[in-house]
């Protein structure tokens, strides 16, 4: 168990369908502060609603769903707005604007969001360019950015309002193995230097074993395992196995 005071993102008794499909069958799971977990399973077996149902973009059937203890099941918008502001999402095509420069699109949220000065605003976009490798692009378009660049300015724009949680779908999809082995090695140095939460829905087995430190796999609406990638290796449920060591 995590202290209380260190919890992230808790998920109690959490069930949700669609139709006669059960998606998530009563799932539990915590992850504290500064800690990985990433979220494997087949397809359809629910990690993407998982994430879904942290940013409030659905609610459970039943159940609880925790993030920075607060219960995000049944709040107002007021309240949950707040409870938004401390998450970060990199989205799988990365999400940018393409009319937008990379410094716009970095900026556009510190200008809806925040009261900061625009010489603040114009330092805190360049440090967090220059964090994921991309402080002499921010005049450049989405459009002359290779893969693995829309996926850093993902991550950057993700980053920009210094998030205590970061939600990732998919954060290697499309990129060679080295180019993701560098996405991977931003992730954890986030997770490292700023106490960072990271929950990643991932397929790629070999950056799940660079980040994480727990797994979480899901099966036919079930959490069938959840543990360190050592613990989750040796677990007695097939699927989890092979998902894990293949």
């Amino acid at each position: 168990m995590i202290a209380n005071q260190s919890i992230a993102v808790e998920f109690k008794r959490v069930m949700k369908s669609f139709g006669a499909k059960r998606v998530l069958n009563d799932v539990s799971f915590q992850i504290g502060q500064g800690q990985a977990l990433c979220l494997l399973g087949r397809s359809g077996t629910g990690k993407s609603v998982t994430l879904k149902l942290i940013m409030a973009l659905m609610r459970p059937d039943s159940g609880e769903v925790w993030v920075d203890q607060q219960n995000v099941v049944g709040i107002g918008e007021r309240e949950l707005s707040h409870v938004r502001r401390k998450l970060g999402y990199l989205f799988q095509d990365a999400a940018l604007f393409d009319s937008l420069t990379l410094y716009e699109n970095l900026a556009l949220p510190l200008l809806r969001l925040t009261k900061k000065p625009k010489d603040e605003i114009d330092e805190v976009v360049q440090r967090v360019l220059t964090d994921v490798g991309l402080g002499s692009d921010g005049a450049k378009y989405p459009s002359a950015l290779s893969g693995g660049m829309r996926k850093r300015a993902g991550l950057a724009r993700a980053l920009v309002l210094e998030p205590k949680i970061l939600l990732a779908d998919e954060p290697s999809s499309g990129l060679d193995r080295i180019t993701a082995a560098e996405i991977d090695e931003l992730l954890k140095r986030r997770k490292t230097e700023h106490g960072t939460a990271l929950i990643i829905v991932t397929h790629d087995i070999h950056g799940a074993r660079r980040t994480a430190d727990r797994v979480a796999v899901l099966d036919k609406g079930q959490l069938v395992a959840f543990g360190s990638v050592e613990e989750v290796s040796q677990s007695e449920n097939d699927v989890a196995r092979r998902l894990i060591t293949e």
